[in-house]
């Protein structure tokens, strides 16, 4: 019988699909050992904190092994899936034939149990399976000591999806004592200086006691009044995915949900926020829109209210151009781009999410409803892709399909404003010096007040207001 050399076996690792990203969880393999694969070929979808992402193979062969089940966070670089690309046996080899610097030390306590049917399996001369690499979804098992309840208990509070117990290395179990220096990465150090956290006063959770952005966000919100803590000894010591109590229901926090409440919880306390108020008759805008739907320019696209109050933004921002802006803290200066990329925020299944349409300013209106009906399809279908939520400069959050008539929103980290949308609905309304029925809505204008000021900002949402009021406007002030 032949066996297969390690030679022939090619390890596909977690790429970093997203700019900056450093994990991934993986939802589902749409393949299995022995399957043969093709260059191209989607083998798996895995979620980031932006979105979830199909992964394709990059060679020909036949799968020998995925190393991960679903619902493992792996690190980026970490082999997921070994392929033999010799047209070798696709069954893994067995344990006597792997490399004694392969296997695992019997007495080391730190290593994870496999899974079963997991076939993490070290397959790289030399190499052993790192202890860091992931963090498993943890399972509901038997009672607990109070302590380690207490202590899922306040991971939990902090922000972090609870995980399995593992033993931390020395340097992280304690912070750093005496005149030593806390460990953290210079942008780390940053993000602390901006929330107002001191690093002596956080808990590492890195490796080898390094504080990781996780822990300084972790930090902050702990200093945030919180509502009563639960009972610890009606706690489980772990939680699995969501689970169900008597009263409650809990939901780890990972993923998209993780990514949007670290990055409002750091604009929150990073950018001095403003919001402005105006009500408006929109009545003209709303005939408009139904006119488009009837004009073949249009045929095919969606036409709604949200397009014609993103032209309106679109061109206030071209009238007041210091309005698209944002903060360089490193080098004490206001950025003020000359391109609009324009954010729509759109609730999904894994949370709320703010794709962009590029060069937003440049396009026609009917290129306009395109990027929009694509943007809105795309986010519900779960497919946005992490370069799609990046580069934003200003936002439009629809809070109107809910019925809420105003709010006051939380600018996405990096840019200038964002602009809330009401309810439309009919109102009794002064027209022509008689009351009547019209359709009015409410907007609001969050704005960071180190780069605009109030005048700008009033003058921003009064061309959007003027706009919606006269959709005429959108050609006299183009």
């Amino acid at each position: 019988m032949t066996t297969m050399t390690e030679a022939s076996v090619r390890e596909f690792k977690m790429p970093d699909v997203g700019e900056g990203l450093t994990e991934a969880e993986i939802l589902k393999w749409y393949v299995q050992p022995g399957d043969t694969v093709t260059d191209g070929q989607v083998v798996c979808e895995v979620e980031t904190a932006k979105a979830a992402v199909e992964l394709p193979i990059p060679y020909d062969g036949v799968v020998r092994d995925l190393h991960f089940p679903e619902g493992t966070t792996v690190d980026v670089g970490t082999a997921i899936i070994s392929v033999d690309v010799g047209g070798g046996s696709a069954a893994p080899a067995p344990a006597a034939e792997q490399p004694a610097a392969a296997q695992p030390a019997a007495a080391a306590p730190a290593e994870e149990p496999k899974a079963a049917g997991s076939g993490r399996q070290p397959v790289l001369v030399g190499y052993g399976v790192a202890t860091s690499s992931t963090r498993r979804r943890p399972r509901k098992g038997p009672e607990v000591p109070v302590q380690q309840a207490s202590t899922a208990i306040q991971t939990e509070l902090n922000g972090h999806a609870p995980t399995a117990p593992e033993p931390a290395p020395a340097a992280a179990q304690a912070a750093p004592a005496g005149p030593d220096r806390p460990l953290a990465k210079p942008p780390v150090r940053k993000l602390a200086k901006d929330l107002g956290v001191d690093l002596t006063t956080v808990v590492p959770t890195g490796p080898d006691g390094i504080i990781t952005r996780e822990d300084v966000h972790a930090a902050v919100a702990a200093a945030v009044p919180a509502a009563p803590e639960p009972s610890v000894a009606s706690a489980p010591a772990a939680a699995p995915a969501s689970y169900d109590t008597a009263r409650e229901t809990r939901i780890p926090v990972k993923g998209v949900r993780k990514a949007t409440a670290a990055a409002m919880v750091g604009s929150a306390f990073t950018a001095p926020h403003v919001t402005e108020f105006v009500t408006v008759d929109v009545t003209r805008t709303m005939k408009l829109v139904e006119e488009l739907k009837a004009d073949k320019e249009f045929a095919g696209l969606r036409v709604n209210p949200l397009l014609l109050i993103a032209k309106a933004l679109l061109v206030a921002i071209r009238r007041n151009p210091d309005v698209n802006a944002s903060w360089d803290e490193a080098a004490q200066e206001i950025v003020v781009k000359h391109y609009v990329n324009l954010g729509i925020a759109a609730a999904t299944p894994r949370g709320l999410i703010v794709p962009n349409i590029k060069d937003a300013h440049a396009k026609t209106l009917p290129q306009l409803a395109e990027s929009l009906g694509e943007l809105v399809s795309t986010a519900r279908d779960g497919k946005t892709s992490p370069a799609a939520m990046q580069g934003g400069t200003v936002t439009i959050t629809n809070v109107g399909v809910f019925g809420v008539d105003t709010g006051t929103p939380i600018l996405n980290q990096g840019e200038s404003a964002i602009l809330a949308v009401g309810a439309i609905k009919p109102q009794p309304w002064v027209h022509k010096g008689k009351v009547k029925p019209r359709q009015v809505t409410t907007l609001a204008l969050s704005f960071d007040h180190r780069l605009v000021d109030g005048e700008l900002g009033s003058k921003v949402l009064a061309d959007v207001a003027a706009i919606l009021e006269q959709p005429k406007r959108l050609i006299t002030w183009a």
